[in-house]
């Protein structure tokens, strides 16, 4: 094989060669949707990546995320700014893991392979498609909810069924896991005319709060204005595992983000793209969710958590329909975005040759059924500290892992080609795993791992509450220390210059 198997653009973009995919394609570790997105076919322009981010942002589960901190105790402004600073931080690795997948057009398996070895990335890939699937799970069962509360109000016969909730749910998973199935481009066109829907649904909620805490005899400000109801001195025992939850929300998309990024027309585009969509649209939510979360304890007694609840509790047919329809949709937009491409293409990565796109498809949906989502939202503290807080630990070195290798030991640059073969390539290591990898893991999960298991213990329990950052800084800083040794993998500048061939600049 020649050494010219990439093409380096002008605008920093790169592309294998014809003859490199021709040679890759007999390869074991490669399938077209493992691929590399050519140029040609990034397309996604910063509208695109924005309404890509408000339409994942725009669900059940991320109004949860404030107005749950609200149920366990914190004020209004506490819960928003909670919501705020877990999403900046999140921007962070977020940005970072998606140059690589603008810049080589590569997907999350793929990225994984870099770090982890050609089968290690298994370990990355399958952690975060099992997580996926839980969280495809509990989109769908939250969709199913407002499916079923749909049906109910147009058909009040419907509630004698026997079994209507899971009749309900069923469908809904049905129809996004069609969505999900008929491929990329039917997520892109979903999320840019849904997104405007979405927002009318949240102005709505608005407006009834408005009026409904007017008729109440109080006002705005009162809502925001309630007392925080934790126990005095208990204020970072709520809010750092809150921050742990919220940052856990996303902490899956800041491994996989480069299965979107790679379908962007630049660097710049992902980049402005996100900031609009990632901490502006969590944090607008997050004040929407508050007040009207607070709104339902001026008027109904009790602070409702869930919208779906909140629009059946107003009690008015019409508005219960077209918000359980809102939500319906906005349940559609995040679940196939957010929660199944990653279980896809990690599957996928798997058998490459045997097990496709779509068929990683269906075995996350499968996977989704069997780990009970309707378990996982017991209740707010089931939501923020066991499911959210819990796993963020575990994904939080993973993300730093990848930054560390990408940025301080590869410096940017890889060899694409290689990251598809197998023994021949450099991304090998050793038996197909980067033993170093495993290691910095290891000894990032173990602290926050006794503070889960022996919560008595302070030291470990505070690390616990603040594992996904704690997992996430240590990985930086101890992962180079393990690679110096290894330099088999590096692409120098000189090199890079030998297996591309320049090309000019496309303009569209």
């Amino acid at each position: 094989m020649a050494n010219k198997t990439q093409i380096a653009y002008q605008d920093g973009l790169r592309d294998l060669t014809n003859e490199a995919i021709e040679e890759l394609s007999k390869s074991n570790y490669y399938n077209e949707d493992l691929a590399p997105v050519p140029k040609e076919k990034r397309t996604w322009n910063t509208y695109n990546i924005a309404t890509l981010w408000m339409g994942m942002s725009i669900a059940v589960s991320t109004w949860m995320l404030a107005s749950s901190g609200i149920a366990l105790g914190l004020s209004c402004w506490q819960s928003i700014l909670n919501v705020l600073v877990a999403n900046a931080i999140l921007l962070i690795p977020m940005q970072l893991n998606s140059h690589a997948g603008t810049k080589y057009g590569i997907s999350f398996p793929i990225f994984a392979r870099l770090s982890f070895g050609i089968r290690g990335s298994h370990f990355a890939s399958i952690a975060r498609a099992i997580v996926g699937a839980m969280w495809y799970g509990i989109q769908c069962w939250l969709g199913g909810q407002a499916l079923n509360t749909v049906i109910s109000v147009l058909v009040p016969a419907w509630q004698n069924i026997p079994g209507n909730i899971w009749i309900s749910y069923i469908i809904f998973a049905v129809l996004c896991t069609v969505v999900a199935y008929a491929g990329n481009k039917y997520i892109k066109f979903m999320e840019g005319w849904a997104v405007p829907v979405l927002c009318l649904l949240g102005i709505a909620l608005c407006i009834w709060g408005i009026i409904a805490v007017g008729d109440a005899g109080k006002r705005i400000a009162d809502v925001f204005n309630m007392p925080a109801t934790y126990a005095e001195g208990d204020f970072w025992k709520i809010f750092l595992p809150c921050l742990t939850g919220n940052i856990g929300f996303w902490a899956t998309m800041s491994l996989n983000i480069p299965d979107f990024s790679r379908y962007a027309k630049s660097q710049k585009t992902q980049l402005v793209g996100q900031i609009i969509g990632l901490p502006t649209m969590m944090t607008v939510i997050a004040f929407v969710s508050v007040f009207v979360t607070g709104v339902t304890m001026i008027v109904f007694g009790e602070a409702i958590w869930d919208p779906t609840s909140v629009v059946v509790a107003i009690n008015n047919p019409f508005a219960s329909v077209l918000g359980c329809l809102g939500i319906f949709l906005a349940q559609i937009t995040t679940n196939v975005a957010a929660n199944i491409v990653a279980p896809a293409n990690g599957f996928s990565n798997l058998f490459p040759k045997k097990i496709s796109y779509r068929t990683g498809v269906l075995i996350g949906a499968a996977i989704s059924v069997i780990i009970q989502p309707w378990a996982l939202l017991s209740s707010a503290s089931a939501y923020i500290f066991d499911f959210l807080g819990t796993y963020a630990v575990y994904l939080g070195p993973i993300a730093g892992i990848y930054i560390a290798d990408y940025y301080i030991v590869k410096k940017r640059r890889i060899k694409v080609f290689d990251l598809f073969q197998g023994e021949s390539g450099r991304y090998w290591y050793k038996n197909g795993f980067n033993i170093s990898a495993f290691i910095v893991w290891a000894i990032c999960v173990i602290p926050p791992t006794i503070g889960l298991l022996c919560p008595g213990i302070s030291f470990f329990k505070t690390i616990f509450d603040n594992g996904w950052i704690f997992g996430f800084v240590l990985s930086i800083l101890i992962y180079p220390l393990f690679m110096r040794g290894e330099t088999a993998s590096h692409v120098s500048p000189e090199e890079e210059e030998g297996y591309t061939v320049q090309a000019e600049q496309t303009t569209k």
